[in-house]
Formats: C-alpha cells, structure tokens, sequence
C-alpha cells in the first residue's frame, strides 16, 4: 500500500515537472522534491534528474541555466543522462563568447569513469564549432573513434559542421564521403558549406546527386547560393527545375525565400520577362506579398528599367520599412530621376522614418546619376547635422563622383585630402572614371598609378590609362603600358560577357563562346545591314 502511495506520488511529481510553465513552479516542485518524506532517496534523485533535464531542454528562460548549474553542482555522483542534458543545455545556451563549460563538463565526465555516447558528442563538438575550435575538435573526432560513435550520422554532421566552421571544407568532405548513412542534414550542410567557400560548381554537383530533394532548405540554399556567386541564369534554371517538379511529383513547393532569390536572380540579368513570369507565380501561387517580396519585386523591376512598374509595386505596399524605402531611391538613382529620388526622401521623413547610411548611399547615387552638385553637398551635410550619421567611405567615393563628372577637380582632390579615413580603391576610381571621362590627362596618369600601384593586377587601371593616353595622342605611352601588361601577366580574370532576353530565355555572349543559333542569326542580321548600309553610301556618293 505504501509503495502504491509513493509511487503515486512520484507520478504525480513528474507530471508537475512536465507541465510546468515557469520556474517559480519549478522552485516550488523542486522545493516539494527535497523535503518530501514519502519520497525514497532513488525517486528523489529521479525527480530531481528529470526536473534538471526540464531545464536544460524545454524551458526557454534566462534563469534556467544558472539554475540547473545549482541543482547539478549538489548532485554526488552525476549519471551520463545528467551530463548529456548540461553539456547540452551549454552549448545550445551560449551566455559568454569565453566560455568553455560544455568542454570543462565533458572533461569531468571522462574524468569520473563515463563514457561518452552518440548524444554526447554532437553537444561537445558543437561547442567546438561556436567557438571556431578546431584543435580541440579534432580530439573530439578521436574520442568518436575511439568509444565506437563514428558511424552515427548525428556524429558525423557535427564533423562537418566543426570542419566547415573553422574553414577546413576538404576534411569537412572527407567526412561526408565516408558516411554511409546522410540524411538531410548531411547534404544540406555540405551544399551550403560548398556555396559559402564559393565553390558553387561542387555545391551544384552535390544537388545533382541527391537522390530525394524534399528540403526547401536545400532548394533555397542552392538559389540563393548561386546568385550571391554571380550565377543568376543558373539559379533562375533551377527555381524553374524546383517549380516543375513540385508540380509534376508533388514534391516542395517554392516559398517566400525561393522567390525573393528568383526576382534577385532576373534583376541581376535584367531579365523583365522571367521578374513578371516570377511575379505572376507569386499571385498564382497565393503566396503573402510580404515586405520581403515587395521589395525584391521593386528592385527586380527597377533594375530592369521598368520604373512606373517598381513605383507601382512600391505604393501598393501596406508596410514600408527603411530597407524598402531606400530601394525605391536606388531604383530613381538608377535610372536617372535624382529630383524624383529626393521627392521620395521627404515623403519618408514625413512618415517618421529615419533614413540610415545606405540610405544617403542612394541620394548620393542619384545625384551622381543626374549631375545634382548642391544637392549632393547638401546629402553629406544633413547626414551629419541633422542624423549624426558620419560618412563613410562609400560615401566619400560617391562625392567624388558627383564632383568629377562635375569636372569639378580641385574640390575633389581637396576632398579626397580630408577624408579622416584612407581613401580606397572605389574613391581613387571615382576620380579615375572622371578623369577618363573629361580627358584629364595629367590628373588621372597620376591616380591611374596610384591605383596600379595598390592593385598592381587590376587589369582596369591599366586599360583606361591606356585609354586616356590614346585620347592625347600619346601613342608610344600607350604601348608601354600594354608592354608592362603583358610582362606582369595583367588580363582580365572574367572572359567580357553579355545577356540578353530574347522570348524570356536568357543568352549569354561571351568571348569564351556563345550559342551557335544565336551567333548565326546575329551575323545574318549584321549581313544584311552592312549590305543595306554599302547601298546607302553608294546612292549617296552618286548623288553627291
């Protein structure tokens, strides 16, 4: 009857235990736990393991860590299930970058006789990975080995996370190949690992290779991934590919992540016709036209040249952030509506917006876009004045630009000289690109060296020198430049390449190549003009 009642009683505690919902009752629980006298001692440290286990896994409050350290420091003899949930709830509950508890926890564990299981090591190995680890990692990686867990697949993708974090990506894939079992941690993490080092080409091959792509997260990673290396085409190929087989086989339908990548991948192209096809999907699709996808809708059209469209997107938004406010600015900027760029300013301010630093990047591009001097002189004066907000470089280079296509030099120079930080290669090109433009010869043979000598294999600097000396006359300076081109093997490391829509399929042109039907309809249609052309001159010349 007794051992009913007790048994009752411990039950009873538990469910407390798992229903609790702050740790007011949790000190109460724990409270009854200790001087409970119908409680045998084995029940007691049960209680008292599953109410350390509540506050390690389940409860999400700023107090549980601390707490849960006081109640395991009184606990004699800690058993492994004890030790896992701390080392869990430390690695998973970061409060100091200089802290090294889950370590120092799992090095007390080995030191009492235990040894660690497949739940352990993930935990320490993450540790390892917050804190860039790589030496202690590697230890870690033996004790797997050693105490039988290196075929866990749990295991194996802290391995590659820890390898990946701390920037060794080809030990990071030797352990991927090796595993036997991957599931969808597995790819995902070596796919994102592989586009983040920017080695897009292993990335897709390992997409290929997935036999099952029922992650969105491996679709968006691979999208996003791809048009933050350059790739947009490719990206926009595989957003179609992920479309049409979630319509096919009923796999993962694109989502919010998936379409803000696809308009950031036509905007990249200029490609209009795929940015309303995507568009169109997203009013098809019923999908929330969030902020997000609001304003990657404006950008996506603005880069395309489609103003009054981006405008139009802009003003049906219901809520406008900083971010989509100075993306409307940008697109002005772009395309050349400085006024109209400034109009939409004073509409933010008068919203109670506070305009930050990329912000003025935009003013100040638009005024660089439409020759607004004042207005440009007026952008760096508020931007300290009236929002403390200090000029940065980017905001400097874009002065500059405003006063070299300006033809305004000596302002510029002068600026240049006040800058409290070093001016860098954007600010010397900013002056450079001005020179080339009003055919300073003088000034910019002296910034072109500047540049060459901080970037000495900028094939850029070389070939507008190159081009300011051609402009003067100075043939024989010309030809000593190309000369220390060639002796420095100076060449552009990205072949010249061009796109078009045609029909909304994308083609590139390219001195690498580009697609025979294409090139073989261009060199007809040149034909045919210079043939039209030759006609032309010659009625023209017998008139004459």
């Amino acid at each position: 009857m007794i051992e009913c009642q007790w048994l009752h009683l411990k039950n009873t505690i538990a469910r407390l235990i798992h229903n609790c919902k702050n740790i007011r009752e949790l000190n109460q629980i724990h409270s009854q736990v200790i001087v409970s006298p119908n409680l045998s001692q084995i029940d007691r440290s049960f209680l008292i393991s599953r109410l350390l286990f509540y506050l390690c896994t389940v409860s999400e409050s700023p107090a549980s860590l601390p707490y849960a350290n006081k109640i395991f420091n009184r606990i004699p003899n800690p058993s492994l299930f004890i030790y896992n949930a701390m080392i869990r709830a430390n690695a998973t509950k970061i409060n100091e970058p200089t802290s090294r508890e889950s370590l120092l926890l799992y090095r007390e564990m080995l030191g009492s006789g235990l040894i660690p299981d497949c739940i352990t090591l993930p935990f320490v190995l993450k540790e390892c990975s917050n804190r860039f680890d790589g030496f202690t990692g590697r230890a870690i990686h033996v004790h797997a080995v050693k105490f039988g867990c290196e075929s866990d697949v749990y295991v194996h993708n802290a391995l590659i996370s820890l390898y990946s974090e701390c920037g060794v990506l080809e030990d990071a894939r030797k352990v991927f190949d090796e595993m036997t079992n991957r599931d969808v941690v597995s790819w995902n993490s070596m796919i994102v690992r592989c586009l983040r080092g920017g080695e897009l080409d292993v990335a897709l091959g390992l997409f290929r290779e997935m036999k099952e792509r029922k992650n969105i997260i491996t679709w968006n990673s691979v999208i996003t991934g791809l048009v933050q290396g350059g790739r947009a085409k490719e990206a926009l190929d595989i957003f179609h590919e992920m479309q049409m087989s979630a319509d096919e086989m009923n796999m993962v339908c694109p989502d919010k992540v998936t379409v803000a990548s696809a308009l950031s991948a036509c905007a990249s192209l200029g490609a209009i016709d795929q940015g309303k096809w995507v568009h169109s999907y997203l009013q098809r699709s019923g999908m929330e036209c969030d902020m997000v996808i609001g304003t990657a809708l404006v950008d996506m059209y603005g880069k395309c040249g489609c103003v009054e469209r981006a405008l139009e997107v802009f003003k049906g938004m219901p809520n406008k952030d900083v971010l989509a406010w100075t993306v409307i600015i940008s697109v002005l900027a772009l395309n050349g509506y400085g006024n109209e760029a400034f109009v939409i300013f004073t509409e933010m301010e008068e919203v109670g917006l506070r305009p930050n630093a990329v912000t003025f990047t935009a003013l100040l591009s638009a005024c660089a876009h439409s020759g607004l001097v004042e207005k440009g002189r007026w952008c760096i004066d508020i931007m300290r004045r009236v929002y403390c907000i200090e000029p940065q470089v980017q905001h400097y280079a874009c002065m500059i630009d405003i006063l070299g296509r300006a033809g305004l030099f000596i302002e510029a120079e002068e600026l240049i000289r006040s800058m409290p930080m070093r001016p860098d290669v954007y600010v010397w090109g900013a002056l450079l690109g001005a020179c080339q433009l009003h055919g300073n010869v003088k000034l910019g043979e002296k910034v072109a060296q500047h540049l060459i000598d901080m970037e000495p294999h900028n094939h850029a600097f070389y070939i507008i020198l190159c081009d300011l000396y051609a402009k003067s006359g100075r043939f024989d300076d010309r030809k000593k430049v190309r000369a220390l081109m060639k002796d420095q093997d100076v060449r552009k490391s990205v072949p010249g390449s061009s796109m078009i829509e045609v029909d909304g399929v994308v083609y590139e042109f390219s001195v690498k190549g580009s697609p025979e039907m294409q090139m073989a309809a261009l060199q007809s249609v040149l034909m045919v003009l210079s043939n039209e052309m030759k006609i032309e001159r010659d009625i023209g010349s017998i008139i004459r």
